[in-house]
């Protein structure tokens, strides 16, 4: 859950915190980035190459086994890693370790993302606990969803377009984020993964060809899902990476009236499309019943 005197005086309460998954550890996480690189390079190659592998895999079992034990599926497909992990100079846990930790220090400051210090995400980053969930509304917003990843949140990043969602994942994985990050593609205003967050962003020129109709119905069921004491950040219109001028149809200005009853704080920005942050009230009438199908 976000940690922060507003959201203490919004009814955040002691104990009511759902129930998250554990921090990931250095050693799961080095293993995933293992996993990650091999597949890279399988997927790379050509089906007569990775059978070359294969066979070269099954020339070094036989010769080492000497009948100590059974050549088996699991086994054949290990080497082959091993013998991949040793072309590519995959480096160890503890070099992985250092460069690790220098990179996730680095990818925690907004500069890394060209994102400046006074963004509105930056101040709620830092209240997130590792594990807590984040829902980011629009493409155009990866930076803010990568950044927030970097602090051990566990991101969702949702858009109405493929080569978007395949491009974050891509650019995830380069992150080493791919842990902590997931793109979907979803239709706004129809089905919404059953997720419950502490914190949404919204990339409000994402919603600018969606009917108005449905856009409501977005939010309203985004607001529903969010915790109690959780916060709707509405991004500035010109803060969002990858948006374009001539794209951009709809600014924040156009989405605080679907806020009524939250605690509306506006970004430090004096125009109306600086971008507000709305904080879920304790006693929210949203229930599971009012969550689309």
């Amino acid at each position: 859950m976000l940690t922060s005197q507003p959201l203490e005086r919004a009814g955040k309460r002691p104990g009511t915190s759902p129930t998250r998954r554990p921090p990931r550890s250095l050693k799961q996480e080095y293993q995933e980035f293992i996993l990650q690189r091999l597949e890279e390079y399988k997927n790379g190659l050509p089906r007569e190459r990775l059978l070359e592998i294969g066979d070269e895999a099954v020339r070094e079992l036989q010769t080492s086994a000497q009948d100590q034990y059974l050549l088996t599926e699991v086994l054949l497909l290990e080497h082959v890693d091993r013998i991949i992990a040793g072309r590519l100079r995959l480096p160890s846990f503890p070099r992985w370790r250092q460069k690790h930790r220098a990179l996730r220090e680095a990818q925690r400051e907004p500069t890394h993302w060209g994102l400046e210090r006074t963004h509105p995400v930056v101040t709620w980053a830092s209240r997130l606990e590792p594990g807590d969930l984040v829902v980011v509304l629009g493409a155009s917003a990866l930076s803010e969803a990568l950044f927030l990843a970097a602090h051990d949140a566990e991101v969702f990043l949702l858009d109405q377009d493929l080569g978007a969602v395949e491009a974050a994942e891509g650019r995830a994985v380069n992150e080493q984020l791919a842990a902590t990050f997931q793109a979907l593609v979803i239709t706004y205003g129809s089905w919404f993964p059953d997720l419950s967050p502490t914190l949404v962003a919204i990339a409000a020129g994402s919603l600018a060809q969606v009917r108005a109709k449905d856009r409501v119905a977005l939010i309203g069921d985004l607001q529903a899902r969010t915790q109690t004491g959780g916060v709707h950040v509405v991004l500035p219109a010109e803060s969002t990476s990858g948006s374009r001028g001539d794209v951009i149809s709809l600014g924040p200005e156009a989405l605080q009236a679907l806020y009524r009853g939250w605690q509306v704080q506006r970004a430090g920005s004096r125009t109306k499309r600086g971008g507000f942050a709305a904080i879920k009230p304790p006693r929210q009438l949203d229930t599971v019943r009012n969550v689309s199908e």
